[in-house]
């Protein structure tokens, strides 16, 4: 936490919600912001949030539950998504003081937090994803475009027996190539960054936790041989029915449009589930659009929540 709290005064708090002690670490004061990452990411992802809307908000960025500092359940069930979401109820009661909040949220934890404004749009002022597909959106993708069957073969990997051990293995040296690679070549991301995220991913549990995500709730496409068995459980984890997903909350979706995980193809048609719907793309970003370009990312979100 070193090169954040250099030069924004942060707070290490451990909040135990659904049975979970989860680590969160916070900034400012004022209106709640709660900030969720991704896999493989924790708290760090939001330096510049808490950095930026520290200012005039309490920005609350958790390990959530499986990742880094946080309580890691040995039972896969304990990975499903209905768990996640309270999870995520349980934080922002802590943090809210009864008031709407502003929901942010990037890749696993944007699924989350579509899932969570779906559930509970009493609870939201506003939401911002950040390159995580609408879940109806993304299931019929996964159902019937072939571009993002592709893309999303890594999760049949993740959801495998031996995904830590590839991943872990030589100081996670294939994990650090493939997240932060590019960025560090680039200077988006320093060596001390680096070391940061090698310490998380090596954190007891913390790989298996965020792998248990995809696994608990069977996510990706078909398996290879499975292709005409039409709609197979493990397109996504979000059941119901999709014509019920609706967002009923104002809604800021910024989109790496070099994402090679998540096609810019779940953007099309998103206004017919939200309705309230800010589309902000950025072309020369990818998945990790909210390091790539943290300036532009912010300045978004700040002209979105005023």
């Amino acid at each position: 936490m070193d090169r954040v709290e250099r030069e924004t005064a942060v707070n290490d708090v451990y909040v135990t919600v659904n049975g979970v002690r989860l680590h969160c670490v916070t900034a400012g004061e004022g209106p709640l912001m709660l900030c969720l990452h991704g896999f493989p990411e924790f708290w760090y992802e939001w330096k510049e949030q808490l950095r930026e809307f520290g200012k005039d908000h309490l920005v609350a960025a958790p390990d959530l539950r499986g990742y880094n500092l946080s309580e890691k359940p040995a039972e896969l069930e304990a990975y499903r998504v209905p768990a996640l979401l309270e999870d995520i109820r349980g934080l922002a009661d802590h943090f809210r003081q009864g008031k709407r909040f502003i929901l942010v949220a990037h890749d696993w934890g944007g699924a989350l937090a579509w899932g969570f404004a779906i559930a509970h749009p009493e609870a939201l002022e506003k939401l911002v994803i950040i390159n995580a597909p609408h879940p109806a959106i993304f299931r019929e993708l996964l159902m019937n475009d072939a571009e993002q069957r592709q893309a999303s073969q890594y999760m049949l990997l993740f959801r495998s027996p031996g995904a830590e051990a590839m991943l872990l293995a030589d100081g996670c040296a294939l994990l650090a190539e493939n997240v932060l690679g590019e960025m560090l070549k680039r200077g988006v991301m320093t060596e001390v960054d680096r070391a940061e995220y090698v310490k998380a991913w090596q954190q007891p549990g913390a790989l298996t936790g965020g792998l248990n995500y995809y696994r608990a709730n069977e996510v990706g496409p078909p398996a290879p041989g499975n292709m005409g068995m039409g709609m197979p459980a493990a397109a996504h984890a979000f059941e119901g029915d999709l014509a019920q997903m609706r967002v009923r909350v104002p809604t800021l979706v910024i989109w790496g449009e070099k994402d090679t995980a998540l096609t810019v193809k779940n953007l099309e048609g998103l206004e017919k589930y939200v309705p309230e719907l800010t589309i902000r793309r950025v072309a020369v970003g990818s998945h990790w659009v909210l390091h790539e370009k943290a300036a532009e990312v912010n300045g978004y979100i700040r002209e979105f929540i005023g």
